[in-house]
Formats: C-alpha cells, structure tokens, sequence
C-alpha cells in the first residue's frame, strides 16, 4: 500500500489546481516552478511534495 499525503499538501495542490488549472502541465518540473510561482513556500522538500501531488490530481482530473 502507498502512503497518504498530509491534508494540507492536498489542500493546497487542489486550490492551485481551482485557480490555475490552465496553465498547469502533466510535468513535475513545470509544475514546480508553477508552484514556486503562485505560493510563498521556502521549504523545498513542501514545495516539491505539492508539486507532486499537484501533478499526479491534473493528470487524474484530464483523464476524467
């Protein structure tokens, strides 16, 4: 079995999602920085978790 994201990380993946589902891409990379760009997280370990999950909801939500 995998392991579940906090609460907050999907919180804040799905509201990036909300906003600026356009301009999000099935990328990690581009969607790192897309992150970095739209919130004032410094921790990057944070940063790269919701750009994960932000990641892995935009290619669940298009295949929907």
């Amino acid at each position: 079995m995998g392991r579940i994201k906090q609460t907050y990380l999907k919180r804040a993946a799905m509201e990036i999602y909300r906003t600026h589902k356009e301009e999000l891409a099935d990328n990690f990379e581009a969607n790192k920085e897309k992150v970095n760009e739209y919130t004032d997280i410094e921790s990057k370990p944070i940063r790269n978790k919701i750009a994960g999950y932000l990641t892995k909801y935009t290619k669940r939500m298009r295949r929907k």
